[in-house]
């Protein structure tokens, strides 16, 4: 059978063990080749470079302000 805590952890006590649990700040890094801020190690979702060579083709969708025809 597993040991029981001989006396109560005061919120102190505890307050001071979780202040070291918590989530750190992701790094950006800038983009070799658009410029633009992106995660390490992450493909370039504006140029689609990674490791200085083309790995994705990005699709450029037309202006959504744009003129639509209307057929009768």
């Amino acid at each position: 059978m597993p040991h029981e805590p001989k006396k109560r952890h005061s919120r102190q006590r505890q307050g001071k063990r979780r202040a070291s649990i918590k989530l750190e700040i992701v790094g950006f890094v800038v983009c070799p080749n658009c410029k633009s801020t992106i995660l390490p190690h992450v493909v370039c979702k504006k140029c689609g470079f990674y490791n200085g060579r083309q790995v994705l083709t990005i699709k450029t969708n037309p202006p959504a302000g744009g003129k639509k025809e209307k057929t009768a």
